[in-house]
C-alpha cells in the first residue's frame, strides 16, 4: 500500500475534527488523486442509500442475471445433440446410396438377393474375381446401424422448438434483470442527488472557494453518472457473463476434459498477447504524451506571452520551433500502431493456431479412439470459446465499478463531511431587540483557499448602530472582507466580531442574515421576474410592499414602463437589464427585507453618471435610522458618511470626517486628490459634448478600468464550467458558442492527402482482415463434413488438410493486420501533426483581443492542440479501415453463403439486419444511455448552477432552503425518465439477447428440410449459418469499435473554425501601408475604447495627445485609467472603437501590421523571457534577419547588461529558466532592454519599466533606458515621478483622458493635479 494513501486518510480527518483549515481537505485530495487512484469506498458501500424495496429488486435481477448466463452454455448442449443428428443422418444417407444396401427392422442390411445369387462351389473364371472382393465385401456384417428411424424434420422441428424457448425465456430474463436493476439504480441516484445538493448548499462559504464551481457542477453531472453506471445494469451483465464463463467452463470440463486441458494450455498465449499489448500501448501512449508535452509546454509558453511574440513578430518562429518537437511525438505514435498492429496479429494468429490443435486432436478423439461424438467435440470447443469471450467481456464492467467507486469516494465524503458554519442550523441565540451596534475586535483573518495571505491584521472597528460608515481604501486592503465577515460568511482566526455586544457565532445564522441588507458590486439576479427576485429577499412578503420597496429604490417608475411590468424576465444572470436597473432591484430586494443593518459594497460603482445619481439617490434615501457600512471608491458616495474609515493592509489606519481626514494627508488624502481632479475634466468633456451634439455617447462616460481588471472581471465573474457553460451567458458569449457543426469527412480527408500510398495499403489489408472470418466458417462446417467421411484413411488426410490450413490463415491474418496497423497510425499521425502545426499558426495569427476571451486562455487553446487533433485522426485512417473490414467480411460472407445455398441465405438474410442491430445496440448500450440522462438533468443543471455560482448572494439572503427544494422537484423528471428507460431497455436488451437463439432456431429447422427434400449436404447448413451470423456481429461490432468517429468529426470542426477564423488584424496578411524615412511621429486623435472582453466599461474617452520624432511623452495617472491602453493600441493589439491613431500621419489600421510592429520596441513592467539561451532572448527582438553575436554585445552593453553576463559562468549561453526565473528583477528588465535595443526601433516604449526594481537596479535600468531613448520618439508610463521629470512632455491621465499636459515646469506652474501629487509625494495608484 502506497504511503500516499494512509497520509490522506489523516488528512481527511484532521480536517474533520478539528475543521481546522490548515489543510484544504478538498484540494489535497484532489493533488493525491493524480498520484495514486483515490478509491475510498468499498464496491458494497456504493449501495449505502438502498431501501429494502431496492435491495429486493436488486437480489431478483441477480437471479434472473444467473439463469440467463447459463443459457449460452445450456445451448450448445442442444447444439452437440443438433450436429450428431445431423452426421448420423449423412451417414445413413451415404450407407443407403450403395444399392446393394437395404433398410430392414430399421437396421441397414446387405440386400438378401445378391447374397442368394452366388453358388460358391461354381468353378472361378479370371473375369469373376473383381466382382467376387466387392461381394466378399458383403459377408461381413454389417456394424449395426439404424435407419429409418431418423426423421430429420421432425428433429430439426424439436430443436427449433429447444432453440426458441430458450430464446423466450432469454428475453424474459433479460428484460427482467436490467429494468430490476436500472429501477433499483434510479431511486437510489435521486436520493444521493438530494442528499448531495442539500449538504453543499449548507457548506460554509469558505469550502466553496476551496472547491471551484465547475468542479462542483461535473461532481453532480458526471461523477453522479459514474456512480449509476456502478450499481445499475453493469452488476446484472457482469453476473450474467461471469455465469456464462462458468457454465462454459464446466460444460467443457464434464463432456471431455481432455480436449478441454489442451484448449486451456494455449489460452495464456492469448492472455499474454493482451496484457503485453496493453502494456506496451500504455507505455507508447506515456512516451507519446511526454514527447508531445515539449511541444505543448512550448505552446504553452508562446501562448501565455503572446502579447511579447506579437510586439516582436516572433510569430513564424515559433511555428517553426513547436514543429520541431511534434516529430518526436509523431515517431512514438507511429511505434504504437505497429506495435498494436503486431499484437492483434499475434493474438489471431494464435487463435487460429488454437483451432487448428482443437480439431485436430478433437478430430483423432473422435475418430479413432471413438471417446467423443461429434457434437461432444464442438460442446467442448465453444464451452471453452464461449467462456473465455464472456470473461473478456466482463472485464468493461470491473472498470465501471472502480470509476463509480472513485466518483463515489468524494461525493459520499461531502455528504458526510459536517459544514463549519451551518447555514441551515436551528441552533443560537435570537435576539428581541437589536440596535445595530457592530464592532471589531482585534480580528485577525485569512481565506481559507490562500492560508499565506493576511487580509485582517488586528482589526478594530466600530460602527455605531443608526449611523454611515464609509470603508475606503486601496483594492485588497480588507474592506469587502469585513463586511463578509459581518454576515458569517467566515469566522476571523483569532478576535471576534460582535452584533450589540454578542460574540455573531453564538447567534442564529438565519437570523442574523435575515437582520441584514447588502448591495454588492455585481448584483445578482435569478432567472425569473421583477416581483420574484424581489420577493428573494424576504418569504411571503406582499405586493405591496414589494411595489414600496420598489419606490423606495427609485425602481418603480423605469419598471411601471417595461411592457410586462413587475412580471418582466430578468433573464440569466439579469442579462436582460441594464447595470443601473439591476443594482436598483438589487436595492429593492435588499429593502424588502427592512433589514437593521445595510451593507453597501461599491453599490454604484459599475454604473455611469446617471444612473449613479439615481441609484445613490434611492439609496441616500433609505439609509435613514439603520446602521450602514458602505465601501465605495467614488468620493460623492462617501463624503456626506458620519464616519470614514480608511484601511491598509488590513487595519483600520484613520477614521473620521471627510474634512478630518482631508488634512491628515493619508490614505483617503491620495484618493481624493486623484478624483476629482478626474472628474472635473470629465465633466467638462461631457459638458463640451452635450453643447456640440446631443448624441448618446455622454452616456457611455463610464467609469474606466484597466486591461488588467478587465481579465481579473473576466476570471472572476464567470467560473468556466463545462457542462453549465451558459449560466454565465454575457451576450457576447452566445454570439459563437454555437455548437459546431460535425466537419464533412471529405475536408478531413483533404488534410490527409499526402498519405494515399498508407491509406491504400491499409485497406488492403483491412479487406483481407475482413475476409478472414467468413473463411473461418469455410472450415469449421469442412471439418464436420469429415465427421461423416467412411473411407479412414481420407478422412485423416482431409482432417489434416483443414488444420494446416488454419495455420496459413493464422499466418495470413498477421501480416495483414500489422499492416494495417502500421500504414494507418502512420497516415494517422502524420496527419495529427499537420492539424497541429496549423492549428498553432492559425492561433498565432488571432489579433490579441481574442485572446482575452477565456475560452481562449492558454490552458485551452493547448488542450484543444493535444487533444483536438488527436481526435481527428479517428475519422480518417482507423476508421477507413474499420469500414472497409466490415464491408469485405460482409461481401465475403454473402457470397460464400450464396454459392452454397441461396435459399437459406435468403432466409437469414431476413433475421441479419435485427443481428446487427443488436450487437450495436449493445454497443451502444456499454457506453450507456449517459447521454439522454444529461438531458434530462438540464433543467436540474441549470437551477444547482446558478445555486452554486451565486452562492454568496443566495447565503446572503437565507435563500438556500429554496434552492434545495426547487433542484429536487427537478430531480422527479430525470427519475421518471430513468424509469421509462428500465424498461425500454431491458426489452431491448432482452431482443438483442434471445435474437441469435431465434434466428438459430429459424434457420436450423428450414436447414433440416432442405437437407431431407432437396438433398442439400448438412455441412452447408452449418457453412451458411455461421457465416452470415458472424458477419452479422461482425456489422454491430463495426458499428460500435469505430474509435468515436462523431467526437473525432466534431473535434475536426472546431479546428476547422479555428482554422477559418479571419482574424480583424492580421499578422500573416502583407496588404497594408509601408514607407521608407518612417519618423515616429505620433497623433492619438479621439480614441474612444473598450476591451472586446468587457464592452460595457470605457477605458479611453477620447485621448488626444501627439508626440514628435524624438520627443519622450510621459503617461501619469492613477491604474486603470487607460495608460497601458494607450500603448496597446499603438502596438495594433487593439483598434480603437472611435478615434484614431495616427503614425507618420498613415492611419494604423491601415498600416502593414508587421512593418509598423517591427518599427516599435516595447519594456514592459513584468518583461516575458523564453526559455532559451540570454543570446537568443536578446536576438528575438528582431525576428526578421539573422543577428550576428557583435551585435548582440553592443545591444548587451547599451543595457548595462554585458558586464553582469560576462560574470556567469557560461556568459551568453546561460539559460535564463522558464519566464526567466534564474534571473533576478532588474537582469530580466535589462535583458528585455537589450532586445527592445537590437530592433533599433524607432519608437520605443516603456511601460513602467523600473517600477518592479528597487532603488539599486532601478539606477542602473534606468541609466540603460536614458541611454537607449537617444533619438527615438518614446512614451514613457511610471508611477514614480522621479522617473518621469525630464520628459518632453508630461501628461496627466484620469479615466481615460488627458486632464493636463505639458512639460514639468509648466504643470507645476498650474498647480493643478500634477502640482498635488509631486508636493504631497503620495503614491499615484
Amino acid at each position: 500500500m502506497p504511503t500516499g494513501s494512509v497520509k490522506l486518510q489523516s488528512i481527511k480527518q484532521l480536517g474533520q475534527e478539528n475543521h481546522s483549515y490548515e489543510v484544504s481537505d478538498e484540494g489535497n485530495v484532489a493533488q493525491k488523486n493524480e498520484e495514486q487512484p483515490a478509491i475510498r469506498v468499498g464496491f458494497f458501500e456504493l449501495f449505502r442509500f438502498a431501501t429494502c424495496k431496492d435491495i429486493l429488486m436488486m437480489v431478483v435481477g441477480c437471479l434472473c442475471a444467473l439463469l440467463h448466463g447459463s443459457a449460452q452454455p445450456l445451448m450448445l448442449l442442444v447444439f452437440g445433440l443438433l450436429t450428431d443428428a445431423f452426421i448420423e443422418y449423412d451417414i445413413e444417407l451415404q450407407e443407403l446410396s450403395d444399392d446393394r444396401k437395404e433398410c430392414v427392422n430399421n437396421t441397414i442390411q446387405w440386400k438378401k438377393n445378391y447374397t442368394a445369387a452366388y453358388n460358391l462351389s461354381a468353378p472361378i473364371n479370371q473375369s469373376d474375381i473383381g466382382l467376387l472382393n466387392s461381394t466378399l465385401e458383403m459377408f461381413v456384417p454389417l456394424e449395426n446401424r439404424t435407419c429409418g428411424l431418423l426423421d430429420i424434420e421432425y428433429e430439426m422441428m424439436m430443436f427449433a422448438f429447444y432453440y426458441a424457448g430458450i430464446g423466450a425465456a432469454v428475453f424474459l430474463l433479460g428484460y427482467l434483470q436490467i429494468s430490476l436493476w436500472v429501477t433499483a439504480a434510479a431511486k437510489q441516484i435521486q436520493l444521493i442527488r438530494k442528499l448531495y445538493f442539500s449538504k453543499v448548499m449548507r457548506m460554509e462559504i469558505g469550502w466553496f472557494d476551496c472547491t471551484s464551481v465547475g468542479e462542483l457542477n461535473t461532481r453532480m453531472s458526471d461523477d453522479i453518472n459514474k456512480i449509476n453506471d456502478a450499481i445499475a445494469d453493469q452488476v446484472s451483465i457482469f453476473v450474467q457473463r461471469f455465469t456464462t464463463f462458468v457454465c462454459g467452463f464446466c460444460v467443457g470440463f464434464v463432456k471431455g476434459w481432455k480436449l478441454t486441458l489442451v484448449i486451456i494450455a494455449a489460452s495464456p498465449l492469448i492472455g499474454v498477447g493482451a496484457g503485453l499489448m496493453a502494456l506496451f500501448v500504455s507505455k507508447l501512449t506515456g512516451m507519446e504524451l511526454q514527447a508531445y508535452a515539449k511541444a505543448g509546454s512550448v505552446a504553452d509558453e508562446v501562448l501565455s506571452s503572446i502579447r511579447t511574440v506579437a510586439a516582436f513578430g516572433g510569430e513564424k518562429k515559433e511555428v517553426q520551433r513547436y514543429d520541431r518537437n511534434l516529430v518526436s511525438a509523431q515517431r512514438w505514435g507511429i511505434r504504437k500502431g505497429l506495435i498494436v498492429g503486431f499484437f492483434t496479429g499475434f493474438m489471431w494468429l494464435v487463435i487460429f493456431l488454437c483451432y487448428g490443435l482443437a480439431f485436430w486432436y478433437g478430430s483423432s478423439l473422435v475418430v479413432d479412439t471413438k471417446e467423443y461424438t461429434p457434437g461432444t467435440l464442438l460442446q467442448v470447443f465453444f464451452g471453452v470459446l464461449i467462456a473465455a469471450m464472456n470473461l473478456g467481456q466482463a472485464s468493461p464492467c470491473l472498470e465501471a465499478f472502480a470509476s463509480g467507486r472513485g466518483a463515489a469516494t468524494i461525493i459520499f465524503e461531502t455528504i458526510d463531511r459536517e459544514p463549519e458554519i451551518d447555514c441551515l442550523s436551528e441552533a443560537g441565540y435570537k435576539l428581541d431587540r437589536v440596535k445595530g451596534d457592530i464592532e471589531f475586535h482585534n480580528v485577525t483573518f485569512h481565506y481559507p483557499s490562500r492560508p499565506e495571505v493576511k487580509i485582517l491584521d488586528q482589526l478594530n472597528v466600530v460602527v455605531k448602530s443608526g449611523e454611515t460608515t464609509a470603508f475606503v481604501g486601496s483594492s485588497g486592503a480588507g474592506k469587502s472582507t469585513a463586511i463578509q465577515l459581518i454576515q458569517r460568511f467566515y469566522d476571523p482566526k483569532e478576535g471576534m466580531v460582535t452584533l450589540d455586544g454578542h460574540d455573531i457565532r453564538g447567534l442564529n445564522i438565519q437570523w442574523l442574515r435575515s437582520l441584514i441588507g447588502i448591495v454588492e458590486q455585481e448584483p445578482v439576479l435569478f432567472a425569473t421576474t421583477i416581483a420574484e427576485n424581489i420577493r428573494y429577499g424576504r418569504p411571503g412578503v406582499s405586493d405591496k410592499d414589494i411595489i414600496t420597496a420598489a419606490k423606495e429604490a427609485n425602481a418603480y417608475n423605469f419598471i411601471m414602463d417595461l411592457p410586462q411590468k413587475f412580471d418582466t424576465l430578468v433573464g440569466e444572470g439579469g442579462g436582460q437589464m441594464s447595470g443601473g436597473q439591476k443594482q436598483r432591484i438589487a436595492i429593492a430586494r435588499a429593502l424588502v427585507r427592512n433589514p437593521r443593518i445595510l451593507l453597501l459594497d461599491m453599490a454604484t460603482s459599475a454604473l455611469d453618471n446617471e444612473s449613479e445619481a439615481v441609484v445613490q439617490a434611492a439609496l441616500d434615501k433609505v439609509r435613514m435610522g439603520r446602521t450602514t457600512i458602505s465601501i465605495a471608491h467614488r468620493l460623492s458616495t462617501i463624503k456626506n458618511a458620519d464616519v470614514i474609515v480608511g484601511f491598509e493592509h488590513g487595519q483600520a489606519v484613520e477614521r473620521g470626517k471627510h474634512n478630518e481626514l482631508l488634512e491628515r494627508k493619508g490614505v483617503y488624502f491620495t484618493l481624493v486628490t486623484l478624483q476629482s481632479q478626474g472628474d472635473k475634466a470629465l465633466n467638462e468633456k461631457a459638458r463640451q459634448m452635450a453643447d456640440h451634439e446631443d448624441e448618446p455617447e455622454r452616456l457611455k462616460l463610464s467609469r474606466a478600468g484597466s486591461y488588467r481588471d478587465s481579465l481579473r472581471y473576466y476570471t472572476n465573474s464567470c467560473p468556466i464550467t463545462p457542462s453549465l457553460h451558459h449560466i454565465c451567458s454575457f451576450s457576447w458569449l452566445k454570439e459563437d458558442d454555437e455548437l459546431v457543426e460535425p466537419a464533412s469527412a471529405a475536408r478531413i480527408l483533404k488534410y490527409n492527402t499526402p498519405e494515399w500510398p498508407y491509406m491504400l495499403f491499409g485497406s488492403i489489408g483491412a479487406a483481407i482482415n475482413g475476409g478472414v472470418n467468413p473463411v473461418y466458417s469455410l472450415l469449421f462446417s469442412q471439418i464436420l463434413a469429415t465427421f461423416s467421411v467412411q473411407d479412414p484413411v481420407a478422412q485423416r488426410k482431409e482432417i489434416n488438410s483443414i488444420c494446416l490450413f488454419f495455420v496459413v490463415v493464422g499466418i495470413v491474418s498477421f501480416f495483414t493486420q500489422l499492416l494495417q496497423g502500421y500504414a494507418f497510425s502512420k497516415s494517422g499521425e502524420l496527419l495529427t501533426r499537420r492539424l497541429r502545426r496549423l492549428g498553432f499558426q492559425a492561433m498565432l495569427g488571432q489579433e490579441v483581443g481574442w485572446f482575452d476571451d477565456h475560452r481562449n486562455s492558454p490552458g485551452a487553446l493547448t488542450t484543444r492542440l493535444a487533444t483536438d487533433a488527436s481526435q481527428v485522426q479517428g475519422a480518417t485512417g482507423s476508421q477507413i479501415g474499420m469500414i472497409v473490414n466490415s464491408l469485405a467480411n460482409i461481401g465475403v460472407a454473402l457470397i460464400i453463403s450464396f454459392y452454397f445455398s441461396w435459399k437459406l441465405t435468403l432466409l437469414i438474410l431476413c433475421f441479419l439486419p435485427f443481428i446487427a442491430l443488436s450487437s450495436g445496440f449493445q454497443a451502444s448500450m456499454l457506453t450507456g444511455f449517459a447521454k439522454q440522462d444529461k438531458e434530462a438533468m438540464e433543467a436540474a443543471g441549470q437551477i444547482s448552477g446558478e445555486a452554486l455560482n451565486n452562492i454568496r448572494t443566495i447565503a446572503g439572503l437565507g435563500k438556500e432552503k429554496t434552492f434545495v427544494e426547487m433542484y429536487e422537484a427537478q430531480l422527479d423528471a430525470p427519475y421518471q425518465a430513468a424509469l421509462k428507460k428500465a424498461n425500454v431497455y431491458g426489452a431491448c436488451y432482452g431482443f438483442s439477447q434471445c435474437i441469435i437463439f431465434l434466428t438459430n432456431s429459424g434457420s436450423y429447422r428450414f436447414g433440416g428440410y432442405l437437407v431431407q427434400k432437396e438433398g442439400l449436404h448438412f455441412s452447408l447448413v452449418f457453412r451458411v449459418i455461421s457465416a452470415i451470423v458472424t458477419s452479422g456481429t461482425a456489422l454491430g461490432r463495426a458499428s460500435s469499435y469505430t474509435p468515436d468517429y462523431a467526437k473525432a468529426k466534431i473535434s475536426a470542426a472546431r479546428f476547422f473554425q479555428l482554422l477559418d477564423r479571419v482574424p480583424q488584424i492580421s499578422v500573416y496578411n502583407d496588404k497594408g501601408e509601408k514607407w521608407d524615412n518612417f519618423q515616429g511621429n505620433i497623433d492619438f486623435i479621439d480614441c474612444k475604447f473598450t476591451y472586446p472582453s468587457r464592452p460595457d466599461i470605457q477605458v479611453l474617452n477620447g485621448l488626444n495627445v501627439s508626440v514628435k520624432p524624438g520627443q519622450t511623452l510621459a503617461f501619469v495617472g492613477s491604474s486603470g485609467c487607460g495608460k497601458s491602453t494607450s500603448v496597446q493600441l499603438l502596438e495594433r493589439f487593439y483598434d480603437p472603437n472611435h478615434g484614431k491613431v495616427l503614425i507618420d500621419g498613415h492611419d494604423t489600421t491601415r498600416v502593414n501590421v508587421s512593418f509598423l510592429r517591427s518599427k516599435i520596441g516595447i519594456v514592459s513592467q513584468e518583461p516575458i523571457l523564453f526559455d532559451c539561451s540570454i543570446a537568443e532572448n536578446i536576438k528575438y527582438g528582431d525576428n526578421l534577419r539573422e543577428i550576428s553575436m557583435n551585435e548582440v554585445i553592443s545591444a548587451a552593453k547599451k543595457a548595462q547588461l554585458h558586464d553582469f553576463v560576462m560574470a556567469l559562468p557560461e556568459k551568453y549561453d546561460t539559460n535564463v529558466g522558464s519566464q526567466g526565473s534564474q534571473l533576478s528583477r532588474g537582469q530580466k528588465q535589462r535583458i528585455a532592454i537589450a532586445r527592445a535595443i537590437i530592433r533599433d526601433p524607432k519608437i520605443l516604449l516603456l511601460d513602467e519599466a523600473t517600477s518592479a526594481l528597487d532603488t539599486e537596479s532601478e539606477k542602473t535600468v534606468q541609466e540603460a533606458l536614458d541611454k537607449a531613448r537617444q533619438g527615438r520618439t518614446c512614451i514613457v508610463i511610471a508611477h514614480r515621478l522621479s522617473t518621469i521629470q525630464n520628459s518632453d512632455i508630461i501628461a496627466v491621465m484620469s479615466r481615460g483622458i488627458v486632464i493636463e499636459k505639458g512639460a514639468h515646469d509648466q504643470l507645476m506652474a498650474l498647480k493643478g493635479a500634477y502640482y498635488k501629487l509631486v508636493t504631497t509625494g503620495a503614491p499615484i495608484s
